[in-house]
């Protein structure tokens, strides 16, 4: 059975605050409620949010503008990984989101897994524009070098 919420924060997969969602029963009542991240969506809760509406205006703002600025950060951003191959220049596995991250947190470039927009690991020697969502609608790219060891 589905539950009507409205988010008290921005949830990557849900929305952004403020806004009502359909979740799973278990996924309210077990998760989302008990963390204060969403209220049931009644009428008395949409009136309270809505006085609220400026709050989360703020909070939506601040977070684009970080978004947008981390984003300034990223641009021209690249890094290499080191990687086994063959002698036919194959790599020996691939390169996962966990590389990169593990690869640019060595440069102190902190993002989340869910940020990174690789769509299957990089399976070949190269270079890669690997897209990067800092927010809903704030996208970047990183550069990824991949090299043999």
């Amino acid at each position: 059975m589905a539950k009507k919420i409205i988010l008290r924060e921005t949830i990557e997969s849900l929305g952004i605050i403020g806004s009502e969602a359909t979740v799973a029963d278990g996924y309210a009542r077990n998760y989302l409620l008990p963390q204060n991240k969403a209220v049931l969506a009644t009428p008395a809760n949409r009136k309270m949010l809505e006085q609220e509406r400026a709050k989360f205006d703020i909070q939506i703002a601040k977070e684009k503008g970080f978004a947008e600025e981390m984003a300034k950060r990223l641009e021209g951003v690249s890094c290499k990984i080191l990687a086994k191959v063959s002698h036919e220049d194959r790599l020996y596995g691939s390169v996962s989101a966990r590389d990169i991250l593990d690869s640019l947190e060595n440069q102190g470039v902190t993002l989340e897994k869910s940020m990174l927009l690789l769509a299957e690991p990089v399976k070949t020697i190269g270079t890669f524009k690997i897209p990067v969502r800092l927010y809903n609608d704030v996208e970047t790219e990183i550069t990824v070098e991949v090299v043999p060891e």
